[in-house]
């Protein structure tokens, strides 16, 4: 795995913004940076692993660990939060079992469904709006989606 990173990153070392086309690049091929590509990346590109670790904690699209089959990125914006997407959020969170505050990416124990807040989707007047595998959705009614999201997890698909 290490040489095939090498291999993948080292046509961006040159390049202007390279390290972050770098780690697209793994996150494209693999789904996420793992931990054992972080010296590989330090290594070809000159930079400490702090440093690589620093860029990847930055960016909050760059995962750390494999997400579900199904992402669903929550926005959590004030023009959100006006019209119910603190309510929205809770009740999938509760659906799907999750505990405790929502501040970061959670997968289910199942691994179907990622949960992870943004702030700003761009459908600040559409809210409250979600993106589910890559597409955007607004004016979310949080019982109907709750539920799309639950037979998602029970492994309808849709």
């Amino acid at each position: 795995m290490q040489t095939s990173i090498a291999a993948l990153i080292k046509p961006f070392v040159c390049d202007t913004g390279g390290l972050l086309k770098a780690l697209h690049a793994v996150q494209n091929t693999y789904g996420y940076i793992d931990a054992v590509a972080v010296p590989v990346i330090a290594d070809v590109f000159n930079l400490s692993k702090a440093e690589i670790k620093g860029v990847i904690s930055f960016y909050e699209d760059f995962r750390r660990s494999p997400a579900g089959h199904h992402v669903i990125k929550i926005c959590q914006a004030e023009a959100c939060q006006a019209v119910g997407a603190r309510d929205l959020t809770e009740k999938i969170r509760s659906a799907l079992g999750f505990g405790g505050p929502f501040s970061g990416c959670d997968t289910s124990v199942t691994g179907r469904i990622t949960l992870e807040p943004v702030y700003c989707l761009g459908l600040c007047a559409s809210g409250p709006a979600a993106m589910l595998d890559g597409v955007p959705r607004g004016r979310l009614n949080s019982e109907d989606f709750t539920r799309e999201i639950k037979a998602l997890e029970n492994g309808a698909e849709g």
